[in-house]
C-alpha cells in the first residue's frame, strides 16, 4: 500500500498542477489577473481612485468657509489658459513616438471617434425635441469624444508595461488635436451664442489648448529641445495640471444632480463607458489586430472622459455643472466598467 501510496504522489502533484495551471488561465481569460499575476481590479481600482478622491476633495474645498468664492473663477481661468497648455505642450514635446509606428491602430481609432462625433451631431434634433438644450448637448458630445488618456497610461503600464504605455502615447499623439477641434466646433455652434465660421476660425486659433497641443507636436516631430531652465520652470507650473483639474471638476459638482443623475448625464456615461469601448472592441478583433493591440485599445476606450473639457465648458457656454456631473459619475462607474471592458477584450483576443 505504501509503495502505491508513493507511486500516486506525482501523478497527484500533476494533477494540481494541472489544475492550478487550468484556474490561471481561466482567471487570466476572464480578465481577473494580470499576466503578472496581480488582480486587474486591484490595479484598475488603484488607479482610478486618487483621480475620486481629489473630485470629491474639490467638492469639499468649495464649501469652506474660509476661501473666498471669488477665487474659483480666477482659478478656472488660470488654468484654462495657462496651466493646462503648458501641461499639454511639455508632455506631448517629451513625447517619443519613435518605437511604436503611428498607423492603423491610430487610424481605427480616429475613424471610431468621427463616426461617434457624426452620429451625435446627426442626434441632435432627435434630442432637441427630447428637451435637451444646446449646451447640454455640447457637455454629452464632451464627455462621450473625450478621454483621459493618463488614467489609461498609468493601467496600461501596470497591465502591459512599457508596450502599453508606448501605444497610448501613440493614441493621444494622434487624437488629441482632432478631438479638441471637434469639442471647440461643438461649443461655438451649439452653445448659444453667436455662430460663423469667422468665430470657429477664431476660437479655434486663439484656443489655449489646440495652440499648446500644436506646439508640442511640432516639438517633438521636430526634435526641438527646450532650454533647460525654461523646461524645468514649464515643469515646475504644469505639474499641478491634472490635480488642478480635477479639484475644479469637483468645486463645479452640484451634489443633488449627483444624486439624482438626470438623463444627459446618464447618456454621456453609457457612450463613453459602454458603447465606445465596444466599438473598438469589435472593430480591432474584425480588422485582425494582435491581442495586445485589442486589448490596450480597449483599455484607451474605457477610462473616463478627460477633466479639461470641463474648463472648457465653463469657458466657451457649455453646461459645466452638468460636465462635472457626467465626468464624477463616469469616474465612479470606471471601477466596475473597466474590468469588465478589460474582460471582454481579453477574451475576444484570445479567439
Amino acid at each position: 500500500m505504501r509503495g502505491a501510496r508513493v507511486a500516486t504522489e506525482p501523478a497527484t502533484r500533476l494533477l494540481c498542477s494541472g489544475l492550478a495551471l487550468f484556474q490561471r488561465k481561466t482567471l487570466l481569460l476572464a480578465g481577473v489577473y494580470s499576466p503578472s499575476g496581480f488582480p486587474i481590479v486591484l490595479m484598475i481600482f488603484e488607479s482610478i481612485l486618487p483621480i475620486f478622491l481629489l473630485v470629491v476633495a474639490g467638492a469639499a474645498f468649495k464649501r469652506l468657509p474660509f476661501i473666498d468664492r471669488s477665487f474659483w473663477p480666477g482659478m478656472e481661468q488660470f488654468g484654462f489658459y495657462i496651466i493646462f497648455p503648458l501641461f499639454l505642450f511639455l508632455t506631448l514635446s517629451g513625447a517619443d513616438f519613435a518605437d511604436v509606428a503611428i498607423g492603423p491602430l491610430s487610424l481605427v481609432y480616429s475613424a471610431l471617434l468621427a463616426v461617434l462625433a457624426i452620429a451625435l451631431i446627426a442626434a441632435w434634433p432627435v434630442m432637441a425635441r427630447m428637451g435637451i438644450n444646446g449646451a447640454q448637448f455640447t457637455t454629452i458630445f464632451q464627455t462621450a469624444t473625450r478621454w483621459n488618456g493618463f488614467v489609461a497610461m498609468a493601467i496600461a503600464e501596470r497591465l502591459y508595461g512599457q508596450t502599453g504605455v508606448a501605444i497610448v502615447a501613440v493614441l493621444m499623439g494622434a487624437i488629441v488635436i482632432p478631438i479638441n477641434l471637434a469639442n471647440i466646433f461643438v461649443l461655438v455652434w451649439y452653445g448659444g451664442g453667436e455662430r460663423h465660421l469667422g468665430l470657429l476660425i477664431k476660437k479655434v486659433l486663439s484656443n489655449p489648448i489646440v495652440l499648446a497641443t500644436f506646439f508640442g507636436l511640432v516639438f517633438a516631430v521636430g526634435g526641438i529641445e527646450i532650454y533647460m531652465p525654461i523646461e524645468k520652470a514649464i515643469d515646475l507650473i504644469a505639474r499641478s495640471a491634472l490635480g488642478l483639474g480635477l479639484i475644479m471638476v469637483g468645486a463645479g459638482l452640484r451634489l443633488s444632480e449627483f444624486s439624482r443623475p438626470t438623463f444627459p448625464a446618464l447618456l454621456g456615461v453609457v457612450l463613453k463607458l459602454i458603447v465606445f469601448p465596444a466599438a473598438v472592441i469589435g472593430a480591432t478583433w474584425w480588422l485582425g489586430f494582435d491581442a495586445t493591440t485589442i486589448k490596450i485599445a480597449a483599455l484607451s476606450a474605457s477610462v473616463p472622459t478627460a477633466m479639461n473639457g470641463y474648463l472648457l465648458a465653463k469657458q466657451m457656454g457649455g453646461d459645466a455643472p452638468l460636465y462635472a456631473a457626467t465626468a464624477t459619475l463616469q469616474t465612479a462607474a470606471s471601477f466596475f466598467t473597466i474590468p469588465a471592458v478589460v474582460a471582454v477584450a481579453e477574451m475576444v483576443a484570445a479567439r
